[in-house]
């Protein structure tokens, strides 16, 4: 199960002024005053080597203005994805590639595909998240009509970053800003890579970026759909964090849910995640601790995660878990923690002492 490194990106949002709805100008408003060239060399430099990469969203923190600027920023860094952005502009509140307007929506379909341009020249892979297509009212949409929208925008995008030899990333999430997200679970992601497919257009380079919290928030197994996706060639990303599993947190990568994401390391171990040049992402929201700071924190848990998994011995676990064992399995995972029987004994003769 040994493998080699797998490569970190962090979005560069985890730096911004991260407003919520009761801090409107955001806890760090300072952010605000720098442009992103600017920013982008100041967290390169605080960083260094400790992150490979960063994405940016499409228009709104790289575009074709500023691109140049801010690769040459990143020095050695690369701009490993672009965003699409769309959900952040006051004129598809009502949805982008699902908008009622079919002005709003050809504009959209425009501007993603503009943005997969942004994402060839840089040599970069290409996430939607389609955090604003979707409604918040029942009664609201009509919904196949909706649907048929928001599969044609998918298929036009997707056929044009194939064309440029971009790879298109899928990222679901249930709620917000919409309250229902149409594609908002992995079933609903792994449909519409279905339905692009069945449309003919080629799907060899949609893949799905996994944001661990999206999935907290759902109640999904992190490792089980990195196992399934990862078996059927469509683990192309992730975004790592963590959550308390009620909203989406973006916090430090292992803060909760950590057997989680130890589970989910010890797949993608056994996946051999990474030999295809993909990269362990981190979708962060420093809200109101150090933003430097937290990110470099968060590489390091990771990092102990990931160490942990490496140490567990695979063929004993995986004997365990054939025979549905949990106490086995648990007694294999925590001796890699320490719990062995050393421990064991000292535990024994302090009941004693």
């Amino acid at each position: 199960m040994t493998v080699k490194r797998v490569k970190n990106s962090v979005g560069i949002w985890a730096f911004g002024a991260n407003a919520t709805r009761f801090m409107p100008a955001g806890y760090h408003p300072e952010a605000l005053k720098e442009d992103m060239s600017t920013k982008v060399r100041r967290i390169v430099d605080s960083l260094g080597d400790l992150i490979d990469g960063y994405e940016f969203h499409y228009p709104s923190e790289v575009s074709e203005d500023n691109l140049d600027q801010v690769i040459e920023a990143l020095g050695d860094s690369d701009l490993y994805a672009v965003a699409l952005g769309l959900f952040s502009m006051p004129r598809y509140a009502l949805g982008s590639f699902v908008n009622p307007d079919p002005k709003l929506r050809r504009e959209a379909t425009d501007t993603a595909k503009r943005g997969v341009d942004v994402a060839a020249r840089a040599g970069a892979k290409f996430i939607i998240w389609p955090g604003g297509e979707g409604y918040n009212y029942p009664f609201q949409i009509p919904y196949g009509r909706v649907w048929d929208h928001f599969i044609g925008a998918i298929a036009e995008v997707v056929e044009y970053a194939h064309g440029k030899g971009v790879t298109v990333l899928l990222e679901h999430k249930n709620s917000e800003p919409a309250m229902k997200i149409l594609m908002r679970n992995i079933g609903m992601t792994l449909h519409v890579i279905h339905k692009v497919a069945e449309a003919g257009v080629p799907t060899d380079l949609l893949k799905v970026n996994m944001d661990w919290q999206h999935l907290i928030m759902n109640g999904e197994s992190l490792a089980e759909y990195a196992a399934l996706l990862s078996s059927e060639g469509l683990l192309g990303h992730h975004h790592g964090n963590s959550g308390w599993g009620t909203f989406d947190d973006d916090n430090m990568t292992g803060a909760t849910c950590f057997m989680e994401t130890l589970e989910l390391a010890v797949e993608l171990r056994r996946a051999g995640y990474g030999r295809h040049g993909e990269r362990i992402g981190f979708d962060l929201f420093p809200y109101t601790e150090d933003q430097i700071e937290a990110v470099r924190q968060n590489v390091y848990q990771w990092e102990l995660i990931d160490f942990i998994a490496a140490r567990i011995d695979d063929s004993a676990l995986a004997e365990a878990q054939a025979q549905h064992d949990a106490v086995a399995a648990y007694k294999v995972v925590y001796q890699a923690m320490g719990l062995d029987e050393n421990f064991r004994r000292a535990v024994r003769a302090s009941r004693r002492a």
